[in-house]
């Protein structure tokens, strides 16, 4: 086939994809007011999260920006990502703690004031995940903090890491 009539014919025709994925609106005016009551009963403002990527693949990374997405948009309920540890309330670790990155980890942990949550995202950052054993890997996040939420999944999806965090809340407010 002649390159201009494809090139016509792809520009006149609708794109070949899947439409948007449009949560129910009920559901996310339910998890907004969930997460709104318990974060300001807990810290009396909205939850500020501090994500720390301690040697992914970046699957889980993929999925925490997808959370800020049109559809699922997480700044509505009340959450947003902040730059420093200073500022957060809560740590999200992404990936296995490696050998590099534990002092990094320990230090944004001790740089975020009290009250604060660790929750280690990701089958990697639970126990170490595809890369346990090896030697630039010491296992999950546990081996140097204490996580408060762990959340399994490889990667887990936007919708299960947002129950997550209005179920850690609800749970501590």
């Amino acid at each position: 086939m002649a390159l201009w009539p494809r090139l016509a014919r792809n520009l006149l025709s609708r794109p070949a994809t899947d439409p948007t994925p449009h949560p129910a609106p009920e559901l996310v005016a339910a998890l907004k007011a969930r997460l709104d009551a318990a974060a300001t009963r807990r810290l009396g403002r909205s939850l500020a999260i501090r994500h720390v990527d301690a040697g992914s693949c970046n699957g889980c990374e993929l999925e925490v920006n997808a959370t800020q997405n049109v559809v699922h948009d997480l700044e509505r309920l009340g959450l947003r990502f902040v730059a420093s540890p200073r500022h957060a309330d809560l740590l999200l670790v992404t990936g296995p703690l490696t050998r590099n990155m534990r002092v990094a980890l320990e230090r944004a942990r001790a740089a975020t004031p009290e009250p604060c949550f660790v929750v280690a995202l990701g089958d990697c950052a639970v126990d170490g995940g595809v890369f346990r054993g090896s030697y630039a890997v010491e296992g999950g996040v546990g081996a140097a903090l204490q996580p408060d939420l762990l959340v399994p999944g490889c990667p887990p999806g936007p919708a299960q890491i947002l129950e997550a965090l209005a179920a850690l809340v609800e749970a501590n407010g």
